[in-house]
């Protein structure tokens, strides 16, 4: 299988270029989890890509004015392209594997799935791309996937196996990050997924053990305040309509905990190839050689 290459005709980035590849499992995974840190440095000049694995094609829509949605992966493609827009990011690049779905909507027997990919063959597409946009940064989710997705588990192993290949390459990657939140956040993202009705109760994070899921707050390496990215963020989200409607969990979310929810991203230290001077560190390229750029 190969990657659909949404950057061949793209200005490439040069070896001094301050650039940073996210790779993450569905459309909505990159606003949710760091759409304020992906506006940020797309905003200090950083060239920011995203690999999204799958087109979320297993998603519920959960927007009843959207109607019947008879291709739901096409749909959700044109949503995340509206979203790395919002973001002030490049256009996503595809792998082209099936979303796996997860619990009872498990995809198990569908051979395009995530979950039944190749390890090594999904490395290699990642290494083909980290060729093309040479980034310093690569940032994915946690061993954990965020809250156990299996795609988050999928696309976390192949990003730290890619990350560990690529040490070969002319242009290597130096930091990989995964995203995090502390073992305070779950416990409160754990308590707020059983406030709501309108979902049965079955949001992503209803029932974790914020332990198993969380980490330690000094476990962070990065902590950005995004508040001055709010609103592209919102709309990042938002952008993702089939995904936040009514009945969602995200819909139904206070205000003030929306603003608790956009102003700050925490993350982890996953990997690094030279010696870390500041830690916590003031941000991604914090010690990498970009004047003003942490």
């Amino acid at each position: 299988m190969q990657y659909a290459r949404a950057m061949t005709d793209l200005e490439k980035p040069g070896p001094l270029q301050p650039s940073l590849l996210a790779l993450f499992a569905h459309p909505d995974d990159e606003a949710f989890s760091s759409g304020g840190t992906l506006a940020h440095y797309a905003g200090q000049g950083v060239r920011v890509h995203l690999i999204c694995t799958t087109r979320g094609e297993v998603g519920k829509i959960t927007d009843p004015e959207l109607g019947e949605v008879t291709d739901v992966g096409a749909f959700r493609e044109q949503e995340l392209r509206r979203a790395c827009e919002a973001l002030g990011i490049e256009a996503p690049t595809f792998l082209d594997y099936h979303d796996s779905g997860r619990l009872e909507r498990l995809q198990k027997d569908d051979p395009l799935a995530s979950i039944n990919a190749d390890p090594l063959e999904m490395e290699a597409q990642i290494l083909e791309v980290l060729k093309d946009v040479k980034p310093q940064v690569m940032l994915t989710f946690d061993p954990h996937g965020g809250y156990g997705h299996p795609d988050h588990l999928v696309i976390h192993r192949a990003a730290l196996g890619a990350f560990f290949q690529a040490g070969r390459l002319e242009h290597v990657p130096q930091r990989l990050f995964y995203t995090a939140r502390t073992f305070e956040d779950m416990e409160k993202m754990a308590a707020r997924a059983g406030e709501n009705p309108a979902n049965g109760n079955r949001g992503p994070f209803n029932g974790l053990d914020p332990r198993v899921y969380g980490v330690s707050s000094d476990t962070l390496a990065v902590l950005l305040d995004v508040s001055h990215t709010m609103e592209q963020k919102k709309a990042a989200v938002f952008a993702h309509r089939s995904q936040i409607g009514p009945n969602s969990a995200f819909a139904n979310m206070q205000p003030e905990r929306m603003n608790d929810f956009f102003g700050s991203e925490g993350f982890a230290l996953g990997g690094s190839r030279g010696p870390i001077l500041n830690y916590p560190l003031r941000g991604f390229f914090d010690g990498l050689g970009f004047d003003g750029l942490e």
